[in-house]
């Protein structure tokens, strides 16, 4: 996600790969190096040196250096392909998105949705051996709703009765919640109210287990940044263990030969690494040191749709790309400001001509049609208003407008569309906006002590329903980092899953949505599709809207 700003020398190249001739390997590797961190790394080099004679290893452009791999205080996309990697909570999915057996071998519900039993397999393993028991999971629950740890998704377990109370501190005692392992191979949940998507939300990583004992062996459970996630201490449970982690070059994923579903696996291991650069990924992915990338340059990708488009995908995903406000700081903390720099962008423009790859406008909070909802509140795009709105503010014309930063996470695609931005602001407001951009690590401390006036932003749904962007914007919420709160909107969020019916949850939805185009306490601007390069050698590697893949269901080709 996050990428360092490029070098004049990128722009060339981009330029050049479009509008001339092919250039020589040799200068287009000149003009990619020195424009960004990556380089300086050897993560090229060290991905070459890692082939191996006999070993099917797949090299995997990961975007940026993740914040931690402890899965239980990490937010974003880099994260969530390790998580995938290392872990598998008491359910799966395949890729059609249905719920699979994952640790759980089989569950049940009870007739009034409240009760959900699962019956862990006999064979399920951590890494160094140990069965994986149901009080893993509980004590992994504790945690991740514990007020010292702090989680941003403890949310995605507050369904269960006492889990919300607990995070706030309003029950001390973990034991009158709803987590209880009645026996070595019985988890046990009781919800305060049914959830129709729990399941699927079940396969996210704040769901997954940890090794407790082990964080226990390296530092206090509820502390972040103990020495446990190191590769000589690392304990997983998934289709894959931590081999090496070398920060800043790569993250060596090797199969596990514990994972109860080992013999489906087929890939060795899976070298992931942090390339900032778009351009420097797409080089090496032409030289052969990527099998998969984490983007394709935005002016590169109708070149490869045109002439080799065995090698390039552009899937659907269920995300939504946006700016935050911190609408505590000047002049942010005025909706009308919010709102005529949300209806002074010309979205169409920006899809078609700067990010190139078959993108909706987003002229409201959820991506189109998901699972049946449909807004009813969209706004629309309105110059005159936006004037009207700015001057009503007191800055006609942008005359007075206070100095405002744009922050971003580095990375090419951010930078040009912040630019584009930019242009649109000044021309259409008189408002100058400077952009300022951060790596990924010190962006997301940002973002959580909201140390930003706006910042570029993106979500992407924790599972296929719109309670998945609804409950982002709770007062307080975890991943609510704009300081804006709405007593009524917490309301509904609060009764939506009461709803007897679908159809009456869609309509509170509908509420919270008029609430936000009203409020605008973030400006929407795009809803993703996801496009990366992937060598013809690579099979079986499935996507879904989600970017949740299982390693298990891929090979590598010699």
């Amino acid at each position: 996600m996050l990428r360092r700003s490029c070098s004049a020398a990128t722009f060339a190249l981009r330029f050049l790969s479009l509008t001339g001739p092919a250039l020589p390997l040799a200068l287009l590797a000149f003009l990619v190096t020195g424009c960004g961190k990556n380089d300086s790394t050897g993560a090229g080099q060290s991905a070459a040196a890692s082939i191996t004679p006999g070993k099917k290893i797949l090299r995997y452009g990961n975007g940026a250096e993740p914040q931690d791999l402890d899965f239980q205080i990490v937010t974003g996309v880099p994260e969530h392909h390790l998580a995938l990697t290392f872990f598998e909570g008491l359910i799966s999915e395949d890729p059609q998105l249905n719920v699979v057996p994952g640790v759980a071998e089989r569950w049940e519900i009870s007739p009034d949705g409240l009760r959900y039993t699962f019956h862990l397999r006999a064979d399920a393993q951590w890494s160094n051996g140990d069965p994986v028991t149901a009080d893993d999971f509980i004590q992994s629950y504790r945690r991740m709703i514990s007020p010292a740890l702090g989680a941003a998704y403890a949310h995605m377990l507050w369904s269960v009765v006492g889990a919300e109370d607990y995070t706030k501190g309003k029950l001390t005692d973990f034991s009158q919640t709803g987590f209880k392992a009645p026996d070595a191979r019985t988890v046990q949940l009781t919800l305060r109210q049914p959830t129709p998507f729990l399941l699927h939300a079940m396969n996210h990583y704040a769901w997954y287990p940890l090794p407790i004992a082990t964080l226990k062996k390296f530092g206090a459970v509820d502390r972040k940044s103990t020495p446990w996630t190191r590769p000589e201490n690392f304990v997983s449970n998934g289709p894959y263990t931590l081999k090496e982690w070398r920060p800043n070059q790569k993250i060596v994923a090797a199969r596990a030969p514990t994972y109860w579903d080992r013999a489906a696996v087929k890939i060795d291991e899976i070298h992931f690494l942090p390339v900032e650069l778009a351009d420097t990924e797409e080089r090496m992915f032409r030289t052969g040191q990527l099998h998969i990338t984490y983007e394709v340059p935005l002016t590169k990708l109708a070149v490869y749709q045109r002439d080799h488009p065995d090698s390039v995908r552009v899937d659907p995903y269920n995300g939504i790309y946006f700016y935050r406000f911190n609408v505590q700081r000047k002049p942010f903390d005025d909706v009308r400001v919010r709102r005529a720099l949300a209806l002074a962008v010309d979205r169409e423009a920006l899809v078609q001509k700067v990010t190139l790859a078959g993108e909706q406008p987003a002229y409201d909070f959820t991506p189109p049609d998901l699972a049946g909802y449909v807004s009813r509140h969209a706004f629309t795009a309105d110059l005159t208003e936006a004037k009207r709105l700015l001057a009503a503010a007191g800055y006609p014309d942008g005359k007075g407008f206070p100095k405002v930063e744009l922050l971003y996470n580095t990375l090419e695609k951010h930078r040009t569309i912040a630019e584009a931005l930019q242009q649109m602001w000044r021309k259409n407001l008189g408002v100058d906006i400077t952009l300022f951009n951060q790596e990924w690590k010190v962006y997301l401390d940002a973002q959580h002590t909201q140390n930003f006036q706006i910042q570029r932003a993106g979500w992407i749904a924790d599972y296929v329903d719109p309670h998945s962007f609804f409950d982002l914007w709770e007062t307080g919420g975890g991943n609510n980092d704009t300081r804006w709160g709405s007593p009524e909107y917490d309301r509904l969020l609060r009764t939506a899953l009461d709803a007897k019916t679908t159809a009456a949850r869609y309509e509170v939805y509908q509420q919270m949505e008029k609430i936000l185009v009203d409020e605008m306490p973030v400006l929407p601007l795009y809803f993703y599709t996801y496009s990366r390069l992937i060598s013809p050698k690579v099979k079986g590697f499935i996507t879904t809207p989600l970017d949740n893949f299982s390693w298990k269901y891929a090979d590598l080709a010699p």
